[in-house]
């Protein structure tokens, strides 16, 4: 087939500080007792949300908002109306009430998923939600003063509650958006999103949900305005240089909300922001918007966090050994270790944006899972997830709308940084074909070295970055992340080996050069690396970097005994997509060798390992790569007809016919898609063809 999947990511799904959460242990006694009693009836919590005291309210808002972490307590709330009883809290006269209130929804709605979701917005929390977003942006400016960037206003303290609780519902409800766009929201978020100058927790959540509210939501980009402008320009032009600001602008260049904005553009140039707007900018000004684009995200990539996390370390250890209380530590290394529970179970709702209450009796603060003080940490989270956005960003760039590209692939299994903008959307195509970059997408990437910069981030991760990582518990977390941005440079160097030409990417040697770096990363370990979402990704990049390099006479980096041995290890992964992509590399390089003298052994070789497939695997999808792989390799030569012979490939093929058309007329209808089928039919016909093609062959001889 020679097709590869070009992978797309959608919107990233973060908290604030974009991390995933889990619950925390409260240290004092008071809320231990909650936590501890989890089995205790929800009834006497949700009874002390009517008390007179607006402390006790506080109490118990803040309990409820840790217990139902506990996923198994979440039913026993909503059966005894806990959405109805705690709406109204949020528009309680104590602003404290307000707060935890909202945080208690805000985790009911994470930790309950979509069907959770769904509910709460047919019990009518978007109205008192409705209400409370705009008390909180009336309440901004009560006070100027507090405006100052060393104040901080406890009204934006609710409104990030409110923020992220939208921001969950908006995801999982149709309904919800709905509200949102007949409320007119969208105002009420870029006022929080114009707070990025002194609360940039708040705007970061403002910018989360800008992403999910703008996702295929026609109605509201109809409405974009002057404002929407103003709000974005305000963050692209910030020269501040933290990791949450480079983070915040990063968001801001994915985000899609800009696709009408064109018709307000006058003088403005340095826009991050501006990618999804190819249907509507002037077609002179395309270059420049997308030029814009690309520099805040390579600005973003250039970033060495090899370089930065040690430094980051270095600060927090100093910082901890003047700083800390005694026991805090402890605390805080159990919170992280908590969070690594949470980011290995994975799960549905993993990243969905959690709040973890304070105390009202402690001054401990675990906002969102990293207490105060550590700042160090969420710097360096910031920017391992502002680089994963870029690279997304960059991905879905350089992602082909050729529907064959994923005639293969089942929807994808999304983890929580899988979501980026959706940006070509229907109709909305004009700046991309199929495999085939526009004229300004390719300047723009190639003038700021883009693909270079891509390349240096599939590295592996820096190992004094990975050891510190890994000595300090608090820190842990960082590793799966630093591995992450990894595998999305693979995949965005998978699809700008698709969508580029050789001779953009530098030419035959930069393309050999990217070959041995790749043989590196595969083949430099004593075996094969096993984790699946490295396999899926360095697999599309081998298999675009063959197909790109088949032609052009490129000393092998890859000897066919690796090969086939990545295909090997590859069938024995649970990814129906890696396996996939072994079988396709084992296609083209058998018909390259086809093509040169004495390689019949070797073509045999691969035309064996490619029948076992053919004929063992349980997978119709996976069984088709491996026929469609041997079309390939047997379809020309003298060596290949060699091969065939030796391997008595026509009665193999022969007896496999009547199994395959067996099994895609049992399994074909009730477990593949149409568009799988249809391929599947194909190979069936091709199968047929081949067949008498061999045959032809042999009576020749």
């Amino acid at each position: 087939m020679g097709k590869s999947k070009n992978n797309r990511f959608r919107r990233p799904q973060f908290n604030g500080e974009g991390l995933s959460v889990n619950a925390v242990k409260e240290v004092d006694g008071d809320h231990d007792e909650v936590c501890d009693g989890i089995d205790s009836p929800a009834g006497e919590l949700l009874e002390k949300l009517q008390n007179p005291s607006a402390d006790m309210r506080e109490f118990a808002c803040a309990s409820i908002s840790r217990v139902v972490q506990q996923n198994q307590t979440i039913p026993g709330f909503l059966q005894q109306d806990a959405v109805r009883r705690l709406g109204p809290l949020m528009l309680d006269r104590s602003l404290a009430v307000r707060e935890t209130a909202t945080g208690a929804l805000r985790n009911l709605s994470a930790c309950g998923g979509h069907e959770v979701c769904e509910d709460m917005v047919k019990q009518d929390v978007m109205t008192p939600l409705t209400a409370l977003l705009r008390e909180c942006c009336a309440g901004f400016e009560t006070n100027p003063a507090l405006s100052l960037k060393e104040q901080k206003n406890p009204v934006e303290d609710v409104a990030n509650e409110a923020v992220n609780l939208l921001w969950n519902l908006c995801e999982s409800s149709t309904q919800a958006l709905s509200v949102f766009n007949k409320a007119g929201l969208l105002d009420v978020i870029l006022q929080c999103l114009e707070k990025h100058t002194h609360n940039i927790q708040l705007a970061l959540s403002a910018a989360h949900c800008l992403h999910t509210v703008t996702e295929d939501n026609a109605e509201l980009l109809c409405n974009t305005n002057n404002a929407v402008l103003g709000s974005l320009e305000s963050v692209l032009l910030s020269s501040e240089t933290a990791m949450a600001h480079v983070l915040l602008r990063t968001l801001a260049a994915g985000m899609a909300t800009l696709s009408l904005l064109c018709h307000y553009f006058t003088d403005y140039t340095d826009y991050g922001s501006l990618w999804n707007l190819k249907s509507s900018l002037p077609t002179a000004r395309q270059a420049q918007t997308l030029s814009a684009l690309v520099a805040t995200l390579s600005h973003c990539l250039e970033l060495d966090s090899g370089t930065l996390i040690p430094q980051l370390h270095q600060a927090d250890v100093s910082s901890n050994a003047t700083a800390s209380e005694p026991g805090e530590m402890e605390i805080h290394q159990e919170a992280a270790e908590e969070m690594e529970e949470e980011e290995d179970g994975g799960g549905e709702e993993e990243g969905r944006p959690k709040r973890n209450e304070k105390s009202t009796k402690t001054d401990s603060d675990f906002s969102d899972l990293l207490p105060r003080g550590k700042e160090e940490l969420r710097e360096a989270t910031a920017l391992l997830t502002a680089q994963q956005t870029s690279l997304e960003i960059i991905v879905n760039m350089c992602c082909s709308d050729d529907p064959s590209d994923d005639e293969w692939e089942e929807a994808s299994s999304s983890d929580e940084s899988e979501m980026c903008p959706d940006s070509l959307s229907e109709g909305n195509t004009s700046l991309l074909s199929p495999l085939c970059l526009s004229a300004e997408v390719h300047w723009a990437l190639i003038n700021h070295n883009i693909p270079e910069k891509v390349l240096k981030k599939t590295q592996f991760p820096s190992r004094d970055a990975m050891n510190l990582c890994q000595q300090n518990p608090t820190w842990k977390i960082l590793i799966k992340k630093m591995h992450r941005v990894q595998y999305r440079a693979l995949t965005c160097l998978h699809n700008m080996l698709s969508t580029m030409d050789a001779e953009s990417l530098g030419g035959a040697a930069a393309l050999q050069a990217v070959a041995q770096h790749l043989s590196t990363l595969v083949f430099s370990a004593s075996e094969i690396l096993k984790e699946e979402e490295f396999l899926e990704a360095v697999t599309s990049a081998m298999r675009s970097l063959l197909q790109i390099t088949a032609p052009m006479k490129i000393p092998e980096c890859f000897t066919p005994q690796q090969l086939i041995s990545l295909s090997e290890a590859a069938t024995r992964c649970d990814m129906v997509s890696v396996r996939v992509n072994a079988l396709a590399i084992l296609g083209i390089t058998g018909s390259t060798l086809a093509k040169e003298k004495g390689t019949a052994e070797t073509i045999k070789m691969i035309g064996n390992a490619l029948l076992q497939v053919a004929t063992k695997e349980a997978n119709l999808v996976v069984c088709g790569e491996a026929l469609d792989a041997l079309f390939d390799v047997f379809a020309d030569g003298d060596e290949a007809e060699s091969a065939a012979k030796n391997l008595n490939l026509l009665s193999a093929l022969k007896a496999l016919q009547p199994v395959f058309k067996a099994k895609i007329h049992k399994e074909g209808k009730g477990k593949y898609s149409p568009e799988q089928m249809c391929v599947l039919d194909n190979i069936k016909v091709n199968l047929r063809r081949f067949i008498g093609y061999l045959e032809t062959v042999v009576k020749k001889r």
